[in-house]
C-alpha cells in the first residue's frame, strides 16, 4: 500500500495469486491441511489490512455464501477453512456454525438470501440431514433461489446426485473451485468443473 498499489491488485495479484497456487500444491500434496490452513489464516489476515480501501474502491463482492455443517455434526475445521479461503476469493460468508439444524438453515436463506448454501458433514450419520435441508428447501419454495453444494469425508457424487445437490467437494480447494464454477455458470460462462451435478 505504501508503494502506491490498489487494494484490488493487492487482493488479486498478491493474496489470490497465493492462495491459488498452495491449492494447486494441495491437490498433488505438495503441500498439507496444517499449510493451507496456516496460509488461510494468514492470507485474511492481509484481507483485513486491505479491507477497508476494498470498500473505499468499491471493489464487488463475488457472491454470498451461507455455509453450515448439518445437524448432528460438531466437526468445523473444514468447514472454517472453506469459509476462510471463500472470503479470501471475494465471497462474503455467513457462518452459521456447527450441529445447526434443518430450520435454522432455512431461516438463514429466508434472512439472507444467499447465492450459494454449503453443507459439510463429516459423519455417515448426519449425512441425511443435508438431504432433508435440500427437501425443507424445496417445501418452503425456495430451492430454486440458491445454489446447494455439500462437502465432507462421505460425501460422494453418487449421493450428490441422488439428493439433488448442485455439487460436491472433495476439500476445502474443491469447493471453492466450485463456487466459482458455479458463478461463472450463473454468469451465463462455461463451466468444466467435473465436480458440478450435469
Amino acid at each position: 500500500m505504501d508503494q502506491g498499489f490498489s487494494a484490488q491488485q493487492i487482493l488479486n495479484d498478491g493474496l489470490l495469486a497465493g492462495i491459488n497456487e498452495l491449492s494447486n500444491r494441495f491437490r498433488s500434496s505438495q503441500v498439507f491441511i496444517t499449510e493451507l490452513l496456516q496460509s488461510s489464516i494468514a492470507m485474511n489476515h492481509g484481507l483485513n489490512l486491505i479491507r477497508e480501501k476494498l470498500a473505499n474502491e468499491d471493489v464487488q463482492i463475488r457472491a454470498k455464501v451461507l455455509i453450515a455443517t448439518v445437524e448432528g455434526d460438531l466437526h468445523d475445521i473444514g468447514k472454517n477453512l472453506v469459509k476462510l479461503m471463500l472470503e479470501g476469493v471475494g465471497c462474503e460468508v455467513i457462518d452459521l456454525g456447527s450441529d445447526v439444524k434443518d430450520e435454522q438453515i432455512i431461516q438463514a436463506v429466508r434472512d439472507y438470501e444467499p447465492d450459494i448454501v454449503a453443507l459439510s458433514s463429516l459423519l455417515t450419520t448426519t449425512m441425511l440431514h443435508q438431504e432433508s435441508v435440500i427437501k425443507k428447501l424445496k417445501a418452503a419454495g425456495l430451492r430454486n433461489q440458491v445454489k446447494i453444494i455439500i462437502g465432507g469425508a462421505p460425501v460422494t457424487r453418487l449421493f450428490c446426485n441422488a439428493i439433488g445437490a448442485d455439487g460436491y467437494g472433495d476439500d476445502a480447494a474443491d469447493a471453492v473451485d466450485l463456487v466459482k464454477h458455479l458463478l461463472e455458470a450463473k454468469a451465463g460462462l462455461s463451466s468444466s468443473n467435473q465436480k458440478l451435478v450435469k
